[in-house]
């Protein structure tokens, strides 16, 4: 369920924020796009509705921190994950620029399945730093993709499966570089800890809610309850 608020928050920040946009468009433009594509803009990112199925999951000590644990389970998310792009193909031959034709691409991840390794990374000793989360997945990973073409008026080209690979391989990276061993997210954790200062205390119906503020008297101040009776 925790992870299912996260993932639904995610995908609500993605719809309200370009980031993701400008990340992926960054990374397709890279200094390893070929010369026979022009720049590579990203028109669309649809992150999907379905939620990840989580099993088999293996408690085991940490491979790199004697005495901590770390917990690995599989993943398997079915859904369409979809990536739209839009770019122009460069003909170079017979002669340089002979032709420039415009292609769009709509790129879905239909499947993905893997092993997830979660571990704890709690903050040092008499330190006020924070409780992180770090997660990867191994890297024996299935990515199934799916790409429908389009160039031009409908009509279709032979090398537009090569620019289908590309898109491909750079997704590959893009989750290589970012979150597969060794390389790994990290998240920090809030304090768990109940605390005097988020403590709350759920109204009676007709009644205000306690806030726990001490300042000032009367109705506004804080209520005490009436003493009791000496003799009970």
């Amino acid at each position: 369920m925790l992870i299912a608020q996260t993932l639904a928050q995610f995908r609500e920040d993605a719809r309200t924020d370009d980031a993701i946009l400008k990340s992926l468009d960054k990374f397709l433009n890279g200094p390893q796009k070929p010369d026979f594509l022009d720049s590579i803009r990203v028109t669309e990112v649809s992150l999907g509705e379905d939620f990840p199925i989580f099993s088999n999951c293996r408690i085991s000590p940490s491979d790199d921190e004697p005495g901590k644990l770390q917990a690995r389970m599989d993943v398997d998310l079915s859904d369409l994950i979809t990536l739209g792009v839009e770019t122009k193909l460069l003909l170079n031959w017979p002669k340089p620029l002979v032709a420039v034709l415009p292609v769009a691409l709509a790129v879905s991840i239909v499947r993905f399945s893997g092993t997830l390794s979660i571990s704890f990374i709690p903050s040092p000793e008499n330190s006020a730093g924070s409780t992180t989360l770090a997660f990867s997945f191994l890297d024996d990973y299935r990515l199934e993709i799916a790409v429908r073409s389009l160039v031009g008026s409908r009509s279709r080209l032979q090398d537009v499966p090569k620019i289908a690979q590309l898109v491909e391989s750079r997704l590959h990276s893009w989750i290589d570089e970012r979150c597969v061993e060794p390389k790994f997210q990290q998240i920090v954790l809030p304090s768990l800890w109940p605390r005097k200062r988020t403590t709350r205390e759920q109204s009676r119906p007709g009644e205000a809610a306690d806030d726990g503020d001490l300042s000032g008297g009367g109705a506004d101040g804080l209520r005490r309850r009436p003493q009791a009776a000496a003799h009970i």
